[in-house]
């Protein structure tokens, strides 16, 4: 492999995309792997981080990172008999199309800046070439509950477009501050991002926004109130109609009535005492339509750490109607 190189750019290929400047230069280096040096700030433009859609003018520098020779194939780190055994034990569900897991809190999906150990490095385990699991949507890293990888590229196209089509049906619990009035219906607007880093997804925010501002997205969510502790907190069954970054917590931050633990998207309201402050969003049920047959439906219990905040506010899973709640988000 390479060593670091500095090149500057030339006047003809000013204005030129990062990713399409590597193109040119590096036409062996998969976009996918500048996309990720980018994001772990390897790929710098007058020592500055950038992304891939980011734009270089003539006569700047950019730092290109070792590179894999032509014919080259990147090395791949060797998971761990730890790493292996855990992201095995995370599986709730598998099949010839799918793998289905109960992703904890704090576990990120894919890598950034500041993230060495995520969901997307550990599918080694299942295999590699054509014959490893793909990603085919994404959950905060902070957000617990079902998060579902293709087996193979036709799987996993299948499957994205499905996400993409809306044709899921996602379920999420969450526990709110005070309770949200009416108890049951939409939550929708308009939000875009904010800023982030490097393209680091759990370090972007999202904010309210207008129809037709630049970047702006329509989303909407449907909500009911399941059960309630007083009125210090509530337990939040929510559907994400569209699929917004941070949407279901900026929504019920909007509401005033932000989601316990949540750090990012807050409100007024103070949180029950005396209670473990992790963010309490968890990806409950996951509805997928099938080419043959019933939707596949999964679900995914509450983590340890959130089903003793359950218990503490008196929310117990066993003592509710979930088709109840499901045809109320409908």
């Amino acid at each position: 492999m390479s060593g670091v190189q500095t090149l500057k750019v030339e006047p003809s290929e000013d204005g030129s995309r990062v990713d399409r400047w590597f193109k040119r230069r590096f036409p062996h280096v998969p976009a996918t792997m500048v996309q990720k040096l980018c994001r772990k700030g390897q790929i710098r433009v007058d020592g500055g981080r950038v992304k891939g859609d980011s734009r270089v003018s003539a006569g700047q520098e950019v730092r290109v990172p070792p590179l894999p020779e032509p014919g080259e194939k990147p090395a791949r780190p060797t998971l761990s008999a730890e790493d292996t055994a855990f992201v095995k034990s995370l599986v709730i569900y598998e099949d010839d199309e799918l793998i289905a897991f109960n992703k904890p809190a704090g576990l990120a999906v894919q890598g950034g800046s500041k993230t060495q150990r995520h969901l997307d490095g550990l599918l080694d385990a299942f295999g590699t070439g054509l014959e490893r699991p793909r990603l085919v949507h994404r959950l905060d890293k902070d957000t617990s509950g079902v998060l579902i990888v293709g087996k193979g590229p036709r799987a996993t196209a299948r499957l994205a477009k499905a996400f993409q089509s809306h044709r899921t049906k996602k379920t999420y619990w969450a526990i709110a501050l005070g309770v949200p009035k009416p108890k049951q219906g939409e939550i929708k607007g308009f939000m875009k991002k904010a800023g982030g880093a490097g393209g680091d997804a759990e370090r972007e925010t999202m904010v309210a926004a207008s129809h037709g501002d630049p970047g702006a997205s329509h989303a909407l969510t449907r909500y009911t109130v399941v059960a309630e502790a007083g009125q210090k907190a509530s337990w939040v069954a929510l559907r994400p109609v569209t699929g917004r970054t941070h949407q279901l917590r900026v929504h019920l931050a909007a509401m005033g009535h932000a989601i316990l633990g949540d750090r990012k998207y807050t409100c007024d309201r103070p949180a029950p005492e005396d209670l473990d402050r992790r963010l309490c969003l968890h990806a409950r049920r996951l509805e997928i339509p099938r080419d043959k047959g019933a939707p596949l439906v999964l679900t995914a219990d509450l983590p340890k750490p959130t089903q003793k905040i359950f218990d503490t506010l008196g929310f117990f899973a066993n003592e509710i109607d979930e088709t109840r709640v499901e045809d109320e988000l409908a």
